[in-house]
């Protein structure tokens, strides 16, 4: 965690020590889309234009998870211009699905791009992989500087989850463009200590890496009573003890474990599984639920942001995965979220990774437990002790840990890096 506390640039702004900066935002997913990445590029969008910048997004027209909701081409939201892009929407049932999209995500970004002026700054994010490629071959051509946001590290992640093979054609070809892309970087902003670790591996400078968590949604989440109460009767969930996983359901976060547990489970009277999301994974939960017969697995997709703190709060234990190759390469965000409400959670993953390091933060063991992938008797005890506990209040303790982690924190460090990236780049 980056350790300094720059003065906010919407300070200087006020000061009139800074200038009012073009600012391009580049990512596959933006608002009203409610993946992680959207909702925290938008926050970044927001307070951006806040702060007095000039802000353009450009990403998808589709939904993330559901293709067939579509958004307008053009709109202005909060002061930001969004250029939506076209893509034919074929959806993740297939790699070669995923690709065509990424391709042509690619291709009417490149059109998009060429047509517009100049920025100081061009943020992007990580979806399709090695967007920042991208960014940085407008910036060669037009000027300005580039900063990565650094969701998920690629190819690593691609050749970890065996979607590519190390040293082929592919993964050369992408780890080439990674190299050049990043060592062109003005900064770039890494998730975690372990994803610093990768990236300094990969000769990236130690001087351009800004190492920030992405942050709380603290403006939408707080514990919510009447709303748990109310979303537990809508789901059937009155009376039991609810085990949530919330978010993004990917091979990156694996569930076999929990599911094994969950069917070893199947007849404990209370203990009830409660699956929130999407992604590639979700309807492999769904369909696991379905061919075993468990009465004890239920599946919703992406509540939205206004519904958050009662989803969030209808859990008595939330589960947060990191599956053991992908650690440094993804980061386990929807944890602060879980710690904002003073909720217990269950981290599952390898014996060092950043929920440990969380986790040994926290004095009071039953708001952060500790599984091992693999380890279903484990799980299952620490499930059934869980549930012989029962509910339990928010803690203080994971409350003040949260704070560190707020959006009035983190998102103002962030813009700084932003301003101060883009100021030697100013037209």
């Amino acid at each position: 965690m980056s350790s300094d506390l720059p003065v906010s640039h919407l300070d200087r702004e006020r000061k009139g020590q800074g200038r009012r900066l073009r600012i391009l935002l580049l990512n596959q997913c933006f608002y009203p889309d409610h993946v992680s990445s959207a909702q925290h590029l938008t926050d970044l969008a927001e307070g951006l234009a806040e702060a007095g910048h000039e802000v353009v997004a450009v990403a998808s027209s589709r939904g993330y998870d559901n293709p067939e909701k579509r958004f307008p081409v053009r709109e202005t939201w909060k002061g930001v211009e969004i250029r939506r892009i076209w893509t034919p929407g074929l959806g993740k049932k297939a790699r070669w699905r995923r690709l065509v999209d990424f391709a042509t995500f690619w291709i009417n970004a490149t059109l998009i791009l060429l047509r517009l002026r100049r920025f100081d700054v061009t943020v992007c994010l990580t979806s399709p992989p090695l967007i920042s490629s991208l960014g940085q071959v407008m910036a060669s051509l037009k000027g300005g500087a580039v900063v990565p946001w650094v969701m998920d590290l690629n190819p690593d992640e691609a050749v970890a989850a065996g979607w590519l093979k190390q040293g082929g054609l592919a993964e050369q070809v992408m780890s080439t463009l990674q190299k050049w892309s990043f060592g062109r970087a003005a900064r770039i902003v890494a998730l975690d200590r372990f994803m610093a670790e990768r990236l300094r591996a990969k000769s990236v400078r130690a001087d351009a890496i800004h190492v920030d968590a992405p942050w709380s949604h603290d403006d939408a989440v707080r514990w919510d009573v009447a709303g748990r109460e109310a979303f537990r009767a809508e789901h059937g969930l009155t009376g039991k003890f609810v085990v949530m996983y919330s978010g993004n359901h990917s091979p990156c976060h694996p569930l076999d474990t929990v599911l094994e547990a969950a069917k070893e489970l199947a007849g404990h009277a209370t203990l009830h599984f409660l699956f929130v999301g999407g992604g590639s994974e979700h309807g492999k939960v769904r369909a696991f639920a379905e061919n075993q017969g468990l009465k004890n697995i239920t599946c919703l997709p992406y509540q939205p942001k206004e519904r958050l703190s009662s989803s969030l709060s209808s859990a008595d234990l939330h589960l947060v995965v990191m599956g053991t190759p992908f650690v440094g390469m993804v980061h386990p965000c929807k944890v602060y979220n879980i710690l904002a409400l003073g909720l217990p959670f269950l981290g599952i993953g390898p014996e060092e990774c950043h929920l440990t390091d969380l986790a040994a933060r926290l004095p009071d063991r039953r708001y952060a437990r500790i599984g091992r992938h693999g380890d279903v008797k484990g799980l299952v005890e620490v499930l059934r002790e869980a549930a012989a506990t029962g509910p339990l209040p928010p803690s203080e303790e994971s409350r003040a840990l949260a704070a560190e982690f707020s959006q009035s924190r983190l998102r103002p460090r962030l813009i700084d890096v932003i301003a101060a990236a883009g100021q030697g780049h100013a037209a």
